[in-house]
């Protein structure tokens, strides 16, 4: 068993300890309050004049599937030469002994979605892992899958026009999105009627078949959105073909925070940081977060890394906040929002009774720049000590 005593702690349910005290065994956290008595069975973590917090989520990463130091021979998250490829499996592609992981647990991060990228209309599903020491993916998932990629807008209209094919305007990407999800309910229904004599059933599709949890929704579309119009089309279709979905990077989401709200979006806004690279990100602002969040929308905050590292997480929040977001509402941005938008908040993302351990704690508050890790926890084990 693990004691943490005389912590700040961040429990992310609403509740803030001082001088708290947390206890894990198996994994596990089996009690949070101001004062647990000590045992001579427990290791004592002292967090005096520390603050304590769920490790920290990033709802949407790419984390694994293109690795650090290296060009082609490590860049597996786009299989870019067929805009329709659901049947792609993020746990196919991580590399969990590459050196961002350790990066990103030195630094608190210690849950991620991950997945395929926008090359695609569908691009594959999104796998929840944490980021602990191993040497297989199967040892870090939380779950999988947790989303279905879907990509607007200029990534699949730049890959596939360059290929001069379909789609190369987003006409194209609605009309091949929306023939795509068709073809899967009518597979559905085939297999439904068919009553489990294989006679009867439709020829194995990998690509419909790897739809039918979409279409029952037991897991959310992710859909690539930088652009407001873009946006639109993402939830547009989602209505007309009654899915749900989470809108991923949301850029000019603060141009139409009144349409969001109606629709009861969620959105994963980011990576704010970085150069305007192409014309969908004109608009990008660290006020987005903020914006959105104030006008009552549940929000993450992304690095969307590699494109921004996943250890930057916090300052990416940071800036949130020095562009008028909450700081309490930024540092849920990247524990329970996040844990909730991607499903997996029943295990992760808040400190309280019956969670798994991931806890962080830190020498400052997470969003200073000159603060650092104590130590991170991750699923009750000691997995990096400053």
């Amino acid at each position: 068993m693990i004691l943490i005593k005389n912590g700040l702690i961040h429990t992310m349910i609403g509740d803030i300890i001082e001088n708290g005290s947390i206890l894990i065994s198996e994994g596990k956290i089996v009690e949070v309050s101001k004062q647990i008595k000590e045992t001579d069975q427990m290791e004592i973590i002292d967090a005096q004049g520390r603050i304590v917090t769920p490790g920290l989520i990033d709802a949407h990463s790419h984390l694994g599937l293109w690795e650090s130091a290296i060009g082609f021979e490590g860049a597996d998250g786009n299989e870019a030469v067929d805009p329709i490829t659901p049947h792609m499996r993020a746990i196919d592609a991580i590399n969990p002994m590459d050196i961002t992981f350790e990066e990103a647990r030195n630094a608190g991060i210690t849950s991620t979605a991950t997945g395929p990228g926008s090359a695609n209309i569908f691009g594959g599903t999104f796998i929840a892992i944490k980021t602990a020491k191993a040497k297989r993916v199967e040892e870090l998932i939380i779950k999988d899958p947790v989303a279905m990629k879907c990509a607007f807008g200029e990534n699949p209209k730049n890959c596939y026009n360059n290929k001069g094919k379909a789609p190369i305007t987003r006409m194209a990407i609605a009309a091949m999105f929306r023939e795509t999800i068709l073809k899967a309910k009518e597979y559905k229904s085939k297999l439904e009627q068919a009553n489990g004599d294989t006679s009867k059933e439709p020829k194995f599709d990998a690509k419909l078949h790897s739809l039918i949890p979409v279409i029952n929704k037991e897991i959310p579309l992710k859909a690539h959105a930088h652009r407001a119009d873009d946006m639109y089309t993402a939830l547009r279709l989602a209505k007309e073909l009654d899915l749900d979905i989470t809108l991923d990077h949301s850029t000019e989401g603060h141009l139409i925070v009144d349409d969001l709200m109606k629709e009861n979006a969620k959105c994963i806004v980011g990576p704010s940081f970085g150069h305007r690279s192409k014309f969908e990100l004109k608009n990008l602002t660290f006020e987005t977060p903020g914006i959105l969040n104030r006008a009552g929308i549940k929000v993450a905050i992304t690095t969307d890394a590699q494109v921004t590292p996943l250890h930057s997480l916090p300052l990416l929040a940071g800036l949130a906040c020095k562009h008028g977001m909450d700081e309490n509402e930024a540092l849920k941005a990247i524990t329970i929002n996040a844990a909730e938008i991607i499903g997996i908040s029943d295990r992760v993302g808040s400190i309280e009774k019956s969670k798994d351990a991931d806890i962080v704690i830190w020498d400052g508050h997470p969003f200073a720049t000159d603060t650092n890790v104590y130590k991170t926890i991750i699923s009750g084990k000691i997995e990096y000590s400053n």
